[in-house]
């Protein structure tokens, strides 16, 4: 396989890297103030400004199909403009699009929920882990019961990336407990179910700016007609949720490692010690060039996982490769740059520990490091895939 960027693919990135130098970065030291305040990263009229901006522009929807407006640009492209984003930690995601297993929604569920979340009037959010459940799936407790033409959910989700800020959640609860109990998969459901149906939520403070949510259910009743996907196999919808989320976050790991490490040899060249530039130093210049060679690596991950997607193959083993290397290696480079640039770059005064704490979540997020070795080891060991099966 030789992977080569066409003549709109690099329009595209381009003119987003352009977008998020021009529009974001400039943004970043009022979003450390206001973070160190307490205050929301952004003003809503400052996301809405954003976001019309970025409608103005082309951006909004490029991966969304046609059908709802969107360019439908396909995985690739997301991964482009994904790693171009995430070169700054100002909270704005390009728009117009939609969590992929919202699409499994049937008619009226598109019209209610799908559209509005394209068009940025509804914000959603997925739970599936619980205080007792995260990697291991296999122990939710949240449950549903019929009762009449509705359902009555009770439990609680924790660590829900959008939780306090969603319209909508699609949750996970047990619908069948003997099924679910007996196969570790199947007698789950997922369920659509509106903030005004009574589920409440509260921020859990983290180590990072990143705010998730805890969401609770005390008898939250929802209509039959709010069931995603079929009757007791919502599990598969978690997991096509959670597979389409790995190499994404493989994806930020570039962007973020890309930016830093251009500071850091920004900052080789100017900072001297005993009359010599930092970057003249055999222990500096090593520490780039790892950096260099492991970005690099991770990029090529990123772009071979969302390139497989687009042929129409499974890419889940793709993706859990790029998020475990994407995310433990921009870890390594981020504390090099951290220690390139010494004292200041431990201070507030630059961004770099900032994202310290952030990149520290990619490795725990959306399958933790352990379980992407499980994951790829199994597929190995089992015979789901081989080495070498991708090119």
């Amino acid at each position: 396989m030789e992977l080569r960027l066409n003549e709109e693919q690099r329009m595209v990135q381009a003119t987003i890297r352009k977008f998020v130098e021009k529009e974001l970065i400039p943004l970043e030291n009022q979003v450390l103030r206001n973070e160190l305040q307490g205050k929301p990263s952004l003003s809503a009229e400052k996301i809405k400004e954003l976001q019309r901006k970025a409608k103005d522009a082309g951006f909004w929807g490029i991966n969304t199909p046609t059908e709802y407006g969107g360019a439908d640009l396909g995985q690739l492209m997301m991964a482009l403009v994904m790693i171009e984003a995430s070169k700054t930690f100002v909270p704005f995601q390009f728009g117009g699009s939609a969590d992929n297993i919202l699409y499994r929604g049937n008619d009226e569920q598109k019209k209610r929920y799908l559209v509005p979340t394209i068009n940025g009037d509804k914000k959603s959010c997925f739970a599936m882990t619980e205080p007792g459940a995260g990697s291991d799936t296999r122990n939710i407790k949240m449950t549903a019961f019929k009762d009449g033409d509705e359902w009555v959910l009770n439990g609680e989700k924790t660590f829900i990336t959008g939780g306090n800020e969603a319209d909508f959640v699609m949750a996970i609860a047990i619908t069948d407990k003997e099924m679910y109990t007996k196969t570790g998969r199947e007698g789950v459901t997922c369920f659509i179910v509106d903030r005004d149906m009574g589920w409440t939520s509260e921020y859990i403070h983290t180590m990072g700016e990143w705010g998730p949510a805890s969401l609770f259910f005390d008898n939250v009743r929802v209509p039959e007609e709010n069931i995603l996907g079929t009757l007791h196999q919502g599990y598969d919808l978690g997991l096509e949720w959670i597979g389409f989320a790995r190499w994404q976050v493989g994806a930020r790991a570039v962007g973020g490692s890309e930016r830093l490490l251009n500071m850091a040899i920004d900052y080789a060249k100017e900072r001297y010690t005993f009359g010599k530039p930092i970057s003249e130093r055999q222990a500096i210049q090593w520490q780039i060039a790892d950096s260099a060679v492991e970005l690099e690596a991770m990029r090529w991950l990123v772009l071979n996982a969302a390139y497989t997607l687009d042929q129409g193959e499974d890419n889940r083993h793709l993706a859990s490769i790029a998020k475990l290397f994407g995310a433990t290696k921009a870890n390594d480079i981020i504390d090099r740059v951290l220690q390139i640039h010494g004292g200041m770059g431990y201070t507030r005064e630059l961004p770099i520990e900032r994202w310290y704490r952030e990149a520290r979540l990619w490795r725990i997020y959306d399958g933790t490091d352990e379980i992407q070795r499980l994951i790829i080891s199994r597929n190995l060991l089992k015979g789901h895939v081989k080495l070498g099966q991708f090119m």
